[in-house]
């Protein structure tokens, strides 16, 4: 091979090598600006749609991954499949890291799900019969709040100081002989033809149709102090993308759709 044809041959060299590191540089800024988000379906995901052109305006490319259940997602951000999620209120995830030994950390709340008690088989809470069968959910934080939801409307009473992780042994007093069904929390919708009557969260009671407003027999106040709130890794609690989310989650766009979208069901808690 003679010195010029080396010489073309080195210069073409140089300029692939070039493109791919421009290239490969490229992609990694991509991957940088792609936050991928675990999100309950209803109301979270829908939540994080409304925010999606906000984020795009900002260069961040929002992925949302939905997950059915309270377990998986938390498990997911902790191996780092997902940037953050957002599907549970601050109890929960203490209760939740505590137990399985997790370090995550809340960023910001967003909004409030009252939770509710909902029947197919009564017209008012003054028609639950004695020895009534009522499903609660079956997680820690859940459980508690379901029970101080039927303590605070005089059905059961627990005892001191039980607090948000009463379970049933919790119950001191039980005039009706309530029988009480611990269930997943994502299944209760689908107990309401089984029992009398089934305590679930709003996100949950949403997908399965029903409205809090209309076809609660009871619910919690708009007080509750339950919000839901986005999560991430603690070492990235000041990472300036996850707080552009946060941000685009509280803005006003977002809180004029929660009020328009879910009249009362969910509520702004920003």
């Amino acid at each position: 091979m003679n010195i010029k044809k080396l010489l073309v041959l080195i210069s073409a060299l140089i300029v692939v090598v070039a493109f791919v590191g421009c290239a490969s540089q490229q992609e990694v800024a991509k991957s940088d600006n792609v936050i991928k988000i675990g999100a309950s379906p209803v109301p979270h995901a829908e939540i994080l749609e409304e925010i999606k052109p906000i984020l795009k305006e900002q260069g961040i490319e929002l992925e949302i991954i939905e997950f059915t259940d309270y377990v998986t997602p938390n498990l997911a951000l902790d191996s780092k499949e997902i940037d953050a999620n957002f599907f549970q209120h601050l109890p929960y995830l203490e209760s939740f890291t505590r137990e399985n030994n997790l370090k995550l950390s809340s960023i910001g709340s967003v909004h409030v799900e009252p939770l509710g008690l909902y029947s197919k088989k009564l017209g008012s809470i003054e028609e639950l019969k004695d020895n009534a069968q009522i499903a609660i959910p079956n997680d820690p934080t859940n459980e508690g709040r379901a029970l101080i939801l039927l303590e605070n409307n005089g059905l059961i009473k627990l005892k001191e100081n039980s607090g948000l992780e009463a379970t049933l042994k919790d119950i001191e007093s039980n005039p009706k002989n309530l029988e009480f069904k611990e269930v997943e929390a994502a299944q209760l919708p689908r107990t309401l033809d089984d029992v009398d009557a089934s305590v679930i969260n709003t996100n949950y009671a949403i997908e399965a149709g029903l409205d809090l407003t209309k076809d609660a027999l009871l619910s919690e106040g708009k007080e509750s102090p339950y919000a839901n709130i986005l999560v991430v890794r603690p070492e990235d609690e000041k990472n300036e993308n996850l707080i552009k989310v946060l941000k685009a989650l509280q803005s006003d766009e977002v809180k004029s759709f929660i009020e328009k979208k879910y009249g009362g069901a969910v509520v702004p808690a920003f």
